[in-house]
């Protein structure tokens, strides 16, 4: 786990200097960039095969609240880049990029500003999960922005936390706009399942109860028992392929999300970007095995 280990003293240092560039020759598998002139044309290419994207501007866990004024500012801009672009796109944030960390109320006044400009443009954001510790912090602000922005803000609930089975269906219950993935940070055992099994059935069960309940389910998996699973679920139920949306992150399996889309169904690729891919990095080198492999060799070719 060496490779993890230098990536991992990499972030330190990164979260101790949010500025510092570091290589990115590792990460260009996973992010499409580090700015937005970089990734649209990535994403243009994806929209061209009948693709949809959401872009995530990476960053976490900001501090100082220049630096979060600054992130508000950057999203915005981002929304007006995408709506000048002509490109098929949403958007993704992290609460702790607009301040969660130094106060809710002024996180809550950061977000709300964010989806005013949204609004006016009729964009949508999709709100990320981080890990548990902010669990309850934002599907609280994301009741609050459901409540006054309705269909321009969406959330993510993860599958295998525990509480996600009361979560849902209250979320589901108020119309709510949810992705539901299976979870990427490293939790205990108290708050989270552990055993791929549980986690798969937990999936299944939270996609057909948001398959019933809500309009527009965004189902987001790589893993392909998942996949198959909702594709015969839906058939079985006389479900439309238009009625729910697969979605997976850039640098994987997009030849499956093109053969998807020839299928008729409707695909969502997650396109990162921006010069805070280190903390993103290191959780798709956690997640599977052959991200790793795939990121050594490419350290072995000239």
């Amino acid at each position: 786990m060496l490779l993890l280990f230098i990536f991992g003293t990499a972030i330190d240092r990164q979260r101790n200097s949010y500025c510092m560039k570091l290589p990115y020759l590792f990460a260009k598998r996973f992010v499409a960039g580090e700015t937005f002139q970089q990734a649209a044309p990535k994403v243009r290419a994806l929209n061209d095969q009948k693709i949809k994207i959401t872009l995530d501007l990476l960053g976490e866990n900001v501090s100082d609240r220049q630096m979060a004024d600054e992130a508000v500012s950057n999203y915005i801009d981002l929304l007006n880049e995408i709506e000048e672009a002509g490109l098929e796109s949403t958007i993704s944030i992290k609460l702790t990029m607009l301040g969660l960390d130094i106060d809710e109320s002024y996180c809550r006044d950061n977000l709300f500003r964010l989806l005013e400009r949204a609004k006016e443009l009729g964009q949508f954001v999709r709100i990320d999960m981080e890990g548990s510790d902010y669990t309850e912090q934002t599907i609280s602000l994301y009741k609050e922005a459901h409540q006054r922005y309705g269909n321009h803000t969406g959330i993510v609930l993860q599958a295998y936390l525990h509480r996600t089975e009361e979560d849902i269906r209250e979320l589901a219950e108020m119309g709510a706009d949810i992705r539901l993935c299976k979870g990427a940070y490293k939790e205990p055992e108290r708050i989270a399942l552990q055993d791929m099994k549980l986690i798969r059935q937990a999936f299944k069960d939270y996609t057909s109860l948001l398959l019933a309940q809500t309009r527009y389910p965004r189902i987001a998996t790589h893993d392909d028992e998942l996949i198959e699973w909702v594709k015969e679920y839906a058939k079985e139920h006389d479900i439309g392929k238009d009625r729910f949306e697969f979605q997976m992150l850039y640098g994987l399996r997009e030849e499956t999300m093109l053969d998807l889309t020839e299928k008729g169904y409707n695909c969502r690729i997650y396109v990162p970007y921006g010069t805070m891919w280190l903390p993103y990095f290191k959780r798709r080198l956690m997640e599977r095995k052959e991200n790793i492999w795939f990121v050594l060799s490419t350290m072995f070719k000239s």
